[in-house]
């Protein structure tokens, strides 16, 4: 799949900080079926490669791995079938690993220095983050102008009544979405509400 592809299959992305509360592909299988095929587990924790291996196995998940910092995460993210990578930022080692693995990349920016970085290196899909705490979707939006073909995921601090407003901007793909998953959750029929109500979202 491309970027372009993996971030039209849903309005959001659920962002997984996941420490083993939960079964990995139980979850996985739950928020495809909510409507949520596209997830990204977060390297935040000692179980993430796991969770991306198991989730990976399941039908119709599109299994990312988040928080990947440099070239050696890129590697075992890959290995655990991870089948795009996000990151916080935008470094140009990174982005050269994410060209060499042949994998779909979606790096982190807050300005517009990140973004014609981020150009120079061919790229023009980004993570917007952190989006409420970088000036919110007024700074995206005056960020976007100048950048006509650029489109964004913003991540951070986007709730469930604040993602429409995200949504509605020409230049806004899809939203991570850390509010579908709540730490240490259990309960699958309460997160599977959640995602329903997050995949009716649209722009």
């Amino acid at each position: 799949m491309t970027i372009d592809e993996i971030m039209a299959a849903a309005p959001v992305i659920p962002v997984l900080v996941l420490d083993g509360s939960i079964d990995p592909a139980a979850l996985a299988a739950t928020l495809v079926e909510a409507g949520l095929p596209v997830l990204e587990v977060t390297l935040r924790t000692p179980s993430a490669l796991d969770a991306v291996r198991a989730m990976a196995a399941v039908p119709g998940a599109i299994v990312g791995a988040g928080t990947v910092l440099d070239a050696a995460q890129l590697s075992e993210a890959v290995d655990a079938g991870a089948r795009f990578i996000v990151s916080p930022g935008l470094t140009e080692p990174l982005a050269l690993a994410a060209h060499d693995a042949a994998i779909p990349f979606l790096p982190g920016i807050a300005t517009a220095g990140d973004m014609m970085r981020g150009r120079d290196m061919g790229l023009d899909r980004f993570k917007f983050f952190p989006a409420e705490a970088a000036g919110g979707l007024k700074a995206l939006s005056a960020l976007a102008g100048p950048f006509g073909a650029m489109r964004f995921c913003p991540t951070g601090g986007i709730r469930e009544d604040s993602a429409p407003d995200w949504l509605a901007h020409p230049a806004v793909a899809c939203v991570g979405g850390s509010w579908i998953v709540t730490s240490g959750e259990t309960d699958l029929i309460a997160l599977s509400e959640r995602a329903r109500r997050a995949a009716a979202l649209r722009s």
